[in-house]
Order: structure tokens, then sequence, then C-alpha cells
């Protein structure tokens, strides 16, 4: 395959092949491995920020409960779910933060299983069920340039990506640890060549073939059924799967379509025997034969027919007993179904895998209390099912959709409590080439251009991002694509209305992404300081500016539009004594102030039927939310929660409910309810009252 060829003078210019490429991808991954290593010592080091402490609603774990009622929280270990590109979260995680209880995971990860993006044409958007119909959202910001930068060389890019996230997962997995790489026919050929490179062709363990039955039909070519899995080990002489977890009892080696087995069908019935069912000469009668497991059984019943030959029953139970007593093992060729749409484990995710499959993985790679990880969480099946092996977990996910389908997934099936973090800096810039920092100052020059500001000379600001309002004194800031506009970026704004180019009377923040806490945070700055404000990029803008003669245009037409933050209100907090040491608190949503629609990733087509439902029922925009009867400033710990399609609460698919009753310990003095509702979008608000 050529990666590009052009004919010029007559001649065919044939440019480099992928196989060419290789080692030059294989060059850039190991230095850009060595500069990320090398910068996990130095004080610029990541670490992560925690957005949620979540306590399953339905979680009954005393162990959190002192003696007054009050929770505390063990940080030896919790699971953790982080939002944010895996480079960055597996950076965060090799370097540890002993402040907030995080060792370093370096050789601490027994088994990592990820199912990157395949396809290069992938539709990444997000389908959101209301009331009125279905929409559409498109990606996050950051899942655009994620997504862009994966794929804007094709499979060169693809790999670039996976190099140096494949080298930090070798540097997480302890000395017994596993990985298996979740790939299909677009780019796994040449994955497995990279991976070779990481981990050294002798510990590559298997090739498993996961075989489904469903999809990949054509009339040019053999119908596509398969997936491949690539099975690495840190060290293969380490390494033992866990055999009797992947044994398959009960079942023969060979079955038919009719599910005959050694001329039998073997089954369980009610009261949990195992049988073995053989019909009798010319199909007309039907035997049933009780078996005791590891036990040649001494009772035979009969059905509808006289007394079997007991040579050939004895002769069929001593093969059956074998496979009793020890199963057999899986080869490297899985059948495994899709998710019927009936599934209780369905999350209508897109590329969801099954829970079998990674039960499978789990068991045969891992021990109770190992440690699981996942960096291409998707809808969360690698969490969900180390939750239910009693298996430690930590997956992350650059998709907010993502985070959100798997948050409420471990709160429905009453997962342990654990942290929802999120990556502390998103500023690319640090450990990005220069190209990647100009590219993006750039980029600031047309968004001030497009809000009306003039930016500032070069020699005036060298990273661009800065500019001011013709005929006035305001200044105007544009943060970073790759950074969570938050509390350090408004102080530095301040600092920089004060102090820059001899002070402004104002200065406007524009940004693309926020942390959860922007709203209170905004509120308690313009307490003291009202010369802020903070207005959202819209996320759709960077689609638009696919030229550079797109900007005139949008400039003439005066169609990017800029809008406020989004905020949640809650009504007064009432307190009801419940007995002599505790109280019931009710907390009732009042109503929620979304962005404008032209703000958000959505198509036109869809913008007037979110403005209808903004402006008749707002809150049936919110997707989750949870209260924190005791917030102390720092962690948000999570005590109850909704979301919508919890039926448990309410029979509205669509809704969650607006009242939370929450009982809590008697308290002296004042207490904090801190509220966060995340919307539809992914957006989230906080509101905090005192009582």
């Amino acid at each position: 395959m050529l990666v590009k060829s052009d004919w010029k003078g007559g001649l065919l210019i044939m440019e480099e092949t992928l196989i060419e490429l290789l080692p030059k991808i294989v060059s850039e991954g190991r230095k850009e491995t060595e500069q990320i290593l090398e910068r996990l010592s130095s004080p610029y080091r990541l670490g992560l920020q925690t957005n949620e402490f979540i306590i399953p609603a339905k979680d009954k774990t005393a162990t959190l409960l002192d003696a007054n009622n009050n929770i505390v929280l063990d940080k030896s270990w919790v699971n953790r779910l982080v939002y944010g590109d895996n480079l960055l979260a597996m950076q965060a995680l090799l370097a540890g933060d002993e402040a907030s209880g995080l060792h370093s995971m370096r050789g601490k990860i027994d088994l990592i299983y990820i199912d990157p993006p395949f396809d290069s044409k992938a539709d990444y958007r997000t389908k959101i069920k209301l009331p009125s119909g279905d929409i559409e959202q498109k990606p996050s910001t950051i899942e655009q340039f994620a997504y862009a930068d994966t794929w804007k060389d094709g499979t060169v890019s693809y790999l670039k990506m996976l190099y140096p996230r494949f080298a930090l997962m070798r540097e997480l997995l302890s000395e017994n640890g596993n990985l298996y790489v979740h790939v299909d026919w677009h780019a796994g050929h040449y994955v497995k060549i990279i991976l070779d490179d990481i981990f050294g062709k002798n510990n590559f363990a298997n090739e498993i073939i996961r075989r489904y039955s469903v999809g990949g039909k054509s009339e040019n070519f053999f119908a596509k059924k398969h997936d491949t899995i690539f099975f690495y080990c840190k060290d293969i002489n380490n390494v033992k799967l866990n055999s009797d977890d992947i044994r398959i009892p009960f079942t023969p080696h060979k079955q038919d379509r009719s599910g005959k087995n050694y001329g039998g069908r073997m089954g369980i019935d009610e009261e949990g025997r195992h049988y073995v069912e053989k019909w009798g000469t010319g199909m007309k009668k039907l035997y049933r034969y009780y078996l005791d497991v590891g036990k040649i059984p001494e009772d035979v019943w009969e059905f509808e027919g006289d007394t079997v030959d007991l040579n050939k029953v004895n002769k069929l139970l001593h093969e059956i007993k074998a496979l009793f007593d020890n199963g057999i093992m899986h080869d490297d060729v899985w059948d495994s179904q899709t998710i019927q749409s009936a599934a209780r484990e369905r999350t209508a995710y897109a590329t969801q895998k099954p829970e079998a499959l990674l039960e499978r993985i789990i068991k045969a790679s891992s021990n109770e209390n190992s440690i699981v990880a996942d960096f291409f969480a998707g809808s969360g099946t690698t969490g969900v099912v180390a939750e239910k092996l009693n298996r430690k977990w930590i997956m992350s996910d650059i998709g907010k959709p993502a985070c959100m389908v798997m948050r409420k997934r471990l709160v429905d099936q009453e997962a342990k409590p654990f942290f929802y973090q999120a990556v502390g800096d998103y500023q690319k810039e640090v450990f990005a080439s220069n190209k990647v920092y100009k590219r993006i100052g750039d980029l600031a020059a047309v968004v001030l251009g497009l809000y009306g500001a003039i930016p500032f000379s070069a020699d005036q600001c060298s990273t661009k991002n800065a500019g001011y309002i013709k005929g006035g004194r305001t200044l105007v800031i544009v943060d970073s694509p790759n950074k969570l506009t938050g509390l350090s970026s408004l102080k530095k704004a301040i600092e920089l209305r004060e102090s820059y180019l001899g002070g402004w009377d104002k200065v406007i923040v524009l940004g693309w992404n926020f942390t959860f806490d922007i709203a209170r945070v905004i509120s308690e700055l313009k307490e003291k300081d009202d010369r802020i404000d903070v207005q959202v990029i819209p996320p759709d803008l960077l689609e638009k500016l696919t030229k550079k003669s797109t900007y005139n245009k949008l400039v003439k037409s005066g169609e990017i539009r800029f809008s406020s933050l989004q905020y949640l209100t809650v009504k007064p907090i009432q307190v009801i004594e419940y007995s002599d040491t505790e109280e019931k608190i009710i907390v009732t949503l009042d109503n929620y102030i979304l962005l404008s629609p032209d703000a958000l990733p959505l198509e036109d087509k869809y913008k007037d039927t979110l403005q209808d439902i903004i402006a008749s029922d707002p809150i049936s925009l919110i997707e989750y939310w949870s209260v924190d009867p005791d917030f102390d400033g720092e962690i948000f710990m999570s005590r109850w929660q909704d979301y919508r399609e919890n039926e448990e609460s309410d029979s509205d698919p669509f809704k969650v409910v607006n009242t939370a009753t929450i009982t809590v310990a008697k308290k002296e003095g004042k207490r904090n309810v801190c509220v966060k509702a995340v919307d539809i979008f992914g957006f989230e608000s906080i509101a905090i009252l005192e009582v």
C-alpha cells in the first residue's frame, strides 16, 4: 500500500509505504516515551483531580461510616474512573500523588484490556433520547482534537498515537502482568508489529480470534465475522493462566447445530441437577440420565420407554464424567455473540463488548483483588465485570458520553464506592511539540477575531492567546482547547487584568472546556470582583474552520455566538427530625439553565427541538444528579444518585426524579449540602446550600 503517489514531469514519484515508515514511527514513539518517563520525576508531573467520590445509594459498605454515621475515606485503595486523555491519565498513575492517596502504579497492574478505536471513518456522535425525539451530539472539542490527531495521516497517525500508550502500559504492568489488545482488520497486523517492538516478540502469547455471527455481509468478499485480540505478557516466563477458571465445565468438545453432544443433550434442571438426555432408537423415546458432578450415577431415570442398554449408558456416562471432572480448556478461537437488544447489560454504546468476553479474560489473567485496567474504557464493561469478580479496577476514557454511561452503569450495579476523576492539567503544551503549540496559538488568534477582539502582536503576547476590545479597556483571553478552564485560569486572568500592559478595566475569558465547579468558582469570584466574565466558545467552531477562507465568511455572517455558562438552582433545603441521632434532608431541584443551543455541539436541525425543551422543561435535560449532604469544600462525596433510565426511582426513562430524601446523622452547627447535575451533553454544574 502506498501512502501517496503523484506524477511529476512525466515520472511517477512513489512516496514511502507504511512498512517503510514503521522505523520512523518506532523511533519517534521511543523518543516521546523517554521524554514522558523523564518528566515523571519533575515538579511538573501530572496529577488526578477528584471530581466526585461516588458511594452508590444502594451500597451498604459499613466500613465507610464511623460511630457517628459520618463517612471515613480510606485512600489505601479506591477504584478509579478517569475522564481525559489516557496518555495523561497513565502519566498521572505512574507518577503517583501521595498527598491524595494515589501511590505510583508502576508495576502494580496485573491485567490491562483495551479496545482502541478501529476505524478512521467511524462516526463518534452520540445519540441522545428525549421525549420529543432523538438528537445527535457531536464530540467535545477535546475529543475532536484527539480524533483528528489519531487519524490525520490515516494508519500512520493511529500507530503514532498507540506507541507511547503501549509503552506506558508496559511500565504499569506487574512482572506477572498481561495485556490484551482488541483490534480488527483495519490495522491489526501493524499494531502487532508495534507491540512486538515494545513487549518483545517472545512475550507474545496468543492471537485470539473472537468470532461472531452478525454483520459483515458482502457479495464482493468473504464475510468479515471476527475480531482479533492480541495477548502479550510483561514476561512470558512469569505467566500462567488460571486454567481452572477458564475451563468450560459440562460442555463437550464438539456440539452440532441441534445441540446434541456425544449422542445426548446435557443440561441442568430446575432443582440444579445435571443430566444427559438421549433419544432412543428411531428418535421415539427420550431417556434422561441424572449425574452427580465427578461421579458415575447409580440411578438412571427413564422417560417413555423400556430399560435401556446399560453398557451403552455406562460408556456414555464415563465420557461425561471426564468432562465433569476436568472440563476443557478454551483454545484461541472464541465464539462470542453480540449483545442482544433486550439484554440487561446493553447500554446502546456503539462499541460495547459483551460481559462474557471480559469475564473470560479477567478470570484467566487475574486473581481476586488484582488490579485490572482499561484505558479505552468506552461503556465500562471491563470495570463492571472486574467489580463482579472482586477485582480492583481503573478505567479511563476521553469521551464525556462514555464516562456518563460508565458512572450510571456502576451505580446501577451497586458497585463499591469509586472516584470519578479528571487529569488535573490538560495543557498538552507541556509535552507536545512546538508545532502543536503553535497551532493552538494560531487558533486562539482566530477565536479572538471572531469574538471581535484585536489580537496583540507577537512581541506583546508570544502565546497569541490574548487581545483587546477596540475603543475600551477590556482584555480578552482565549484558553487552550486542551485545558479545563477553572479557578487557576481565572485567577491568572485577573492577575493579567491588573498588570498586563498597564492594566485593564475588565477581563473576559473564552473557554472550550470547564472544570465541574466552574459555576461556583465564577459566583464566588464575582462576589468580590465583578470585573471578570467567562464565556463559552462554540464547540463546533473547529469543524467550521476547515479552511482559512472560512474565517472571513464567519466574520461577515456573524453566526458564531459565544454564550454564558450553564448553572443549576435548588430550592431551599428542608430538614425533618427522624430520630434522636438522625434527620432527613429533602433536596428539590428548582431550575437548570443550559447553554444556548448555538453554543452546543449540535447540527442546526436539532437546535429548535432543544430550544423548546429549554423553554418548557429544562430539568428534563439533566442526565444524572447526585447529592453530598456534608460537603467539606474539597471532595464531593456523592451519597445519593439518580439518573435517566433508573426505573427503580421513576418509571419515566426520559427524566430524573426532582426530589431526593436522604437520612443523615444529626450535626451541630451548619451543614453544607452540595448538589451536582450532569446534563445530556456532559456539562456539569453544582449548587451549594447552607442549612
